[in-house]
């Protein structure tokens, strides 16, 4: 295989990636690489090679075997690109954020036969997982519909992934929370023994980063009191019960933003999000996604009715 070169990529599918929040050209680099996990050292599809003609051609359907909401599909076509350039035609895309239903075709994509079987799983692999995060997203933004509150991702993701697996929350419908360690303080337990409280925590931080945006976590009610009384803006109530958060949200009376946290299943989320909390932070959205089944099987054109 001889890849194609960032700058020989469709620009219409750059801008889709870069419109996305994604920098394309880091999008490239973790596809170059996760196709070098299955060609070492420009080793060659082996079984492709042997069973497939070089000047084969062939066309494929991608389909949802499940229902739910699609996303990296746009990264999919980079992969197919990638391996075969301007020889792959992709038609068909629907667009991240689709809703699907099992048995919906996705994409169709056609080009030599080699390629399409040698891309095949890189691209299904991006795809898969995004869209089992955009899936999972989607069912905690349906359980809080109708209510004020919104759920969150966190930094509970896969090394190098972050970047994709915070895109494919949105996708689902989901919020970002903070991206790094550094645009955001979050003011966790470990901080508040280290610093000595919750209020010296937060005037810590303060004093070190004037006008950085604090969340500050919080396992009780004196503490919310405390912070309140020091102007705290974002306040996470951790483990806390129902009627604890409600009582939170009380005595908060709008003065600042109040996230829930900690143990939180879908099964109880619409209770928590009726306390009147603002967010719901979830990590399982991305520490823990199960991949959406997404396949691609190539259309035998050689088949006639009998």
């Amino acid at each position: 295989m001889n890849p194609t070169p960032y700058d020989a990529l469709p620009p219409e599918l750059l801008a889709e990636v870069r419109d996305a929040g994604l920098d394309p050209e880091q999008v490239y680099a973790d596809i170059a690489r996760a196709l070098a996990e299955d060609l070492p050292d420009g080793a060659d599809d082996a079984t492709s090679v042997a069973t497939i003609p070089a000047d084969a051609t062939g066309r494929a359907d991608w389909a949802a075997r499940e229902p739910g909401v699609v996303a990296g599909l746009a990264l999919a076509a980079m992969v197919f690109h990638f391996v075969m350039g301007d020889a792959v035609t992709i038609t068909g895309r629907v667009p991240d954020g689709t809703r699907v239903d099992a048995g919906d075709v996705v994409l169709h994509v056609a080009g030599p036969t080699r390629g399409l079987l040698t891309a095949e799983r890189t691209a299904l692999n991006f795809a898969s997982h995004l869209s089992g995060v955009a899936t999972a997203t989607s069912r905690w933004v349906a359980a809080l519909e109708g209510t004020g509150a919104r759920v969150l991702d966190t930094r509970k993701t896969m090394p190098g992934w972050r970047a994709l697996q915070k895109y494919a929350v949105r996708c689902g419908g989901g919020v970002n929370h903070r991206f790094s360690l550094a645009d955001k303080a979050m003011i966790k337990d470990n901080h508040v023994i280290a610093a000595g409280g919750v209020v010296p925590a937060i005037e810590a931080v303060r004093a070190a980063y004037p006008g950085l945006p604090i969340i500050s976590e919080v396992t009780d009610l004196d503490q919310l009191r405390a912070l309140l009384d020091v102007g705290a803006e974002w306040i996470l109530l951790d483990n806390m019960d129902d009627a604890t958060m409600a009582e939170a949200v009380r005595i908060t009376g709008g003065r600042a933003i109040l996230e829930a946290s900690g143990g939180l299943t879908l099964e109880r989320a619409r209770s928590v999000a009726e306390t009147g909390v603002d967010y719901i932070s979830v990590g399982a959205l991305t520490h823990s996604v199960v991949v959406f089944d997404l396949g691609m099987d190539l259309v035998d054109d050689s088949a006639t009715d009998s």
